[in-house]
């Protein structure tokens, strides 16, 4: 997903993470961009304003009355100077809004007053009265709920003399026109039953408007860490401590302390509260998700019972006490099965995941081990001396350069040092018992940059960039040689590939693939190097191609049976298995497939437990 870009101008979300965009305008520009269909910006909020593509929902902020109008959507990509002299005296001035974007009336509303659209996009407000125009998809789809309840009217479709056959309703319900959006929608798995749950503004909705308007007004600061005079504390805030950007682009300035002994313990109180709420909820979610899974895997947990049963009387002879007990009894459980592969975190539909599960295909089971610190999706994963390591990634447009490892002996998780800046879906693996971490973004930039987890300096250290900037890439080792396909590169879907030898120091290209990829899986299997699925610019594929490092060249392999990105895959025995992953738009694969040589794809398994996409695996 989206990242605040570190500026006070915008919000900074990625391109896939972005739901809708809000143009302002006033009582003098309004009737000639209604007339026009052309709505506009000031030239440096351009950086978002490319990323709209026809189709996404626009919306129209009036501040001279603070109302938002719609709805609209893009009916051209966003552009640079669409109309050069549009809002100007009869068109003989260039525009002060260059960046623009033609648009259509979608449906005819009452237009919404800031008491009512503020609750739905409250996290936007940077400042009392100002607020970031990039709208994620959940805002998204509430504004369009709110705002298509109070319908007026419906632009009439223009139809051609040979269309009398097949008319189009001359007023689309409320339901076509939101869950239109949803399902067009193909940049991120929205749950579309969720859209029910859009159309009102709820009381917690309104309480964290209000704390945060309290927090603005007041401007209520708190020590910072790092002694700054001027940090404002995030959890009242919601952003940053930046100095923010009205609709006309005038600075709203800082603050200085307010002292008030009142102010200060409203302060206290609130971070109690959030903090005791933060604690409680994430302690439900992690005994919901103990519960479910256990109550679907008690059969198989009884068969495993049995099993550890029989083994028991010579796993457990050594023990000395309680502790050393329980981690020989977790590191026989491991140690039991040739297969093992961990499953790290995700997305399942319907929740960012922590979790850390062991699959042992070969006994169809699915066990839960100790969870990671925080949720984490699009990570990247590598193992060393038995450890894993999981680095980066991030979750709800948030993104992370903390890493943590994992001692499967102790089933225990153990914090590194973090990342040298914020990445996610990068990639990783480990070539001469180093860890590299590879590409990558932060969702404004695509990385082409390399780091190396340094173990003797404890931090990671610049290594040799790639070629091209990589996000959303795969990668992985063959014969002391690091390999990477695929990915975005901030304007295209790539289809080339590198390698990098730690002894030359230098990364080269090689063979291009057949097929455009991003998000893709790559596993090794029988020294060769197998590229499975992606995003080829238009659609999720079930492609396979196989790199043979001997011969320098890519052939085509057999095709799995579900197209698949952002999935999982591993190699145990000689087999590849790939796991989840969506299948198209926010459709989310639960099936398992495994790939052999001689005897091509086959379907394994069909469970809940593997409905997940954006997660890692490795075998260990």
């Amino acid at each position: 997903m989206g990242s605040h870009n570190g500026s006070s101008k915008f919000r900074g979300l990625w391109k896939s993470k972005l739901g809708g965009v809000i143009f302002s305008t006033n009582n003098e520009r309004i009737n000639e961009s209604l007339r026009k269909n052309l709505f506009g910006l000031v030239s440096s909020h351009f950086v978002y304003v490319k990323n709209i593509t026809p189709g996404l929902p626009v919306f129209l902020f009036n501040y001279s009355d603070r109302t938002i109008h719609g709805i609209f959507e893009a009916a051209s990509a966003g552009q640079m100077k669409i109309d050069p002299c549009a809002w100007t005296c009869e068109g003989s001035q260039l525009t002060q809004y260059p960046a623009q974007v033609r648009i259509r009336v979608k449906l005819q509303c009452k237009a919404l007053t800031e008491n009512q659209f503020k609750p739905i996009i409250i996290d936007n407000y940077h400042s009392l009265n100002h607020f970031w125009f990039e709208l994620d998809h959940a805002q998204t789809y509430r504004l369009l709920s709110l705002l298509a309840s109070q319908v007026l009217s419906c632009p009439r479709t223009t139809l051609t003399p040979h269309d009398t056959t097949n008319r189009t309703p001359l007023f689309p319900s409320v339901v076509e026109v939101v869950t239109g959006h949803l399902k067009n929608d193909k940049s991120l798995p929205v749950n579309i039953k969720q859209v029910n749950t859009f159309n009102t503004v709820t009381e917690k909705d309104i309480i964290c408007m209000k704390l945060k308007e309290l927090a603005l007004k007041r401007k209520l600061l708190v020590p910072s860490p790092s002694g700054d005079e001027n940090y404002v504390c995030p959890k009242l805030s919601g952003e940053t401590p930046l100095s923010g950007m009205d609709v006309n682009n005038s600075t709203v300035e800082k603050k200085s302390p307010n002292n008030h002994p009142t102010a200060a313990k409203l302060v206290e109180k609130l971070e109690e509260l959030m903090a005791f709420k933060a604690t409680q909820k994430d302690t439900i979610n992690h005994l919901e998700q103990r519960i479910t899974f256990l109550e679907q895997n008690l059969v198989n947990a009884k068969a495993e019972i049995t099993n550890l049963k029989d083994m028991s009387n010579t796993s457990v002879e050594s023990c000395v006490g309680p502790q050393e007990c329980n981690d020989v009894r977790l590191a026989d459980e491991i140690s039991l099965v040739d297969d093992p592969i961990l499953l790290v975190g995700g997305f399942d539909g319907v929740s960012w995941l922590s979790s850390l599960d062991c699959y042992t295909p070969s006994q169809n089971l699915t066990k839960s081990l100790s969870p990671m610190s925080t949720e984490r999706c699009y990570a990247a994963v590598s193992k060393l001396d038995g450890e894993l390591f999981v680095f980066g990634g991030g979750t709800c447009g948030q993104w992370f350069d903390t890493v943590e490892s994992y001692d499967p002996v102790a089933d225990q998780w153990t914090t590194c040092p973090p990342l040298s800046k914020k990445n996610g879906s990068l990639a990783g693996a480990t070539v001469n018992d180093k860890i590299y971490a590879i590409g990558g973004g932060n969702g404004v930039d695509c990385y082409s940059t390399v780091e190396m987890l340094d173990f003797d300096v404890g931090a990671w250290i610049p290594s040799r960039s790639m070629l091209e900037k990589r996000f959303a890439l795969a990668a992985a080792e063959l014969n002391g040689a690091l390999y990477a396909v695929g990915g975005y590169d901030g304007k295209y879907y790539l289809r080339t590939a590198e390698r990098f030898d730690p002894r030359e120091r230098s990364w080269e290209k090689i063979e291009s693939m057949s097929t455009i990829r991003g998000s893709p899986s790559m596993v090794v299997l029988n020294e060769k190097l197998y590229v499975l699925g992606g995003y080829d610019d238009k659609t999720m594929v079930s492609t396979v191609e196989i790199y043979d490092p001997r011969r320098g060249s890519w052939v085509v392999g057999e095709p799995m049976n579900h197209p698949r990105g952002f999935s999982a895959a591993a190699v145990v025995k000689d087999s590849i298995y790939v796991i989840g992953g969506l299948k198209s738009g926010d459709v989310i694969n639960d099936t398992v497939e495994c790939y052999k040589e001689g005897r091509g794809w086959e379907m394994t398994n069909t469970n809940d437990a593997y409905r997940r996409c954006f997660c890692s695996a490795i075998a260990l």
